[in-house]
C-alpha cells in the first residue's frame, strides 16, 4: 500500500498508542517534517524524549509517551494562513485558548502558532495537537 502522508500516518500512530495507554511508540518512516513537529510537541511537554534510529533506510523514531496528549492530527491540504487569520484557525481546531498548539510551516521554519504570532509571520498550517 502506498503512503500518502508520512506525517498523517505518524500522528495517527501516536494518537492510537496514546489511547491504548502505551509508554512508547515506534514510528517509521521518518522525515525532517516529522522531527520538527515532534520537537514542537516535546517543547510544550506533550511527549517525552524521542530517539531517531538510523537503519540506513528511511530511519525510525522511538517516542516516549507521557499520557498528556489527547489528540493530534494533520491538516490536509496545507492551507495558507496569514497572521490575522491564525485566531480563526485556533477557534476552529483547538478546544480552548489555554491549551493546544497549531503547527505552521513558515519562512522561518516549522513553529507553533504562538511563535508565528510573535514573529508576525504567516505560513501553511501543518497540523495541531492538544
Amino acid at each position: 500500500m502506498v503512503r500518502m502522508s508520512v506525517l498523517a500516518d505518524c500522528l495517527k500512530t501516536i494518537t492510537n498508542a496514546e489511547k491504548r495507554g502505551k509508554r512508547q511508540v515506534l514510528i517509521r518512516p521518518s522525515s525532517k517534517v516529522i522531527v520538527k513537529f515532534l520537537q514542537c510537541m516535546q517543547q510544550n511537554g506533550y511527549i517525552g524524549e524521542f530517539e531517531i534510529i538510523d537503519d540506513h533506510r528511511a530511519q525510525k523514531i522511538v517516542i516516549e509517551l507521557n499520557g498528556r496528549l489527547n489528540k493530534c492530527g494533520v491538516i490536509s491540504p496545507r492551507f495558507d494562513v496569514a497572521v490575522n487569520e491564525i485566531e480563526q484557525w485556533i477557534v476552529n481546531l483547538l478546544p480552548s485558548r489555554q491549551f493546544g498548539q497549531i503547527i505552521l510551516s513558515t519562512t522561518y521554519g516549522i513553529m507553533t502558532h504562538e511563535e508565528a504570532r510573535r514573529k508576525k509571520t504567516g505560513g501553511k498550517v501543518l497540523g495541531f495537537f492538544y
